[in-house]
């Protein structure tokens, strides 16, 4: 898969918040962080900004303006350390994540395939996964790359 594909976002992820209900109810967006490229960081990682980061965004934005502008400063300097590449850094997120059988996993097996990591590099963290957390982390880690493998069959056909 190569970085400038756009892989659909996954279907069983939550849908997206309605923006009009928020800023109505909860206020506007406030934060000093540039909404556009907060975005873009996203779907240059993934192809798509994941529902929940939109509710984060427009939520925190509103009420915590500068708690979401740290946050959003804290995770850009973690999310992207010096000292590794794009595809292992989400690899190893992808890991974390699998082995908490967090829904969040897929969207960093997502990103690691974006950034070029193969199947095999894939599956192999799942193996990783499983000696840690057995079987349930085996068995979630092949269903998210299945996924994976639909989405991409099926955006090339």
């Amino acid at each position: 898969m190569s970085n400038t594909a756009k892989p659909a976002a996954p279907k069983d992820l939550p849908p997206a918040p309605d923006k009009e209900a928020v800023e109505a109810l909860i206020g506007p967006y406030r934060a000093k962080t540039d909404r556009t490229e907060s975005d873009n960081l996203y779907k240059d990682l993934l192809g798509f900004v994941p529902p929940r980061i939109q509710g984060r965004v427009l939520v925190q934005g509103a009420l915590d303006p500068e708690g979401y502008d740290l946050t959003e400063k804290i995770r850009e300097h973690m999310m992207y350390p010096k000292c590794f590449d794009v595809k292992t850094a989400q690899l190893m997120l992808f890991g974390m994540l699998l082995t908490q059988l967090s829904d969040a996993a897929q969207l960093h097996a997502i990103g690691a395939r974006k950034a070029g990591a193969t199947w095999e590099e894939l599956n192999a963290v799942v193996g990783l996964c499983f000696l840690f957390r057995g079987m349930s982390a085996a068995n979630r880690g092949a269903e998210i790359i299945a996924g994976m493998a639909r989405r991409e069959y099926e955006a090339s056909t």
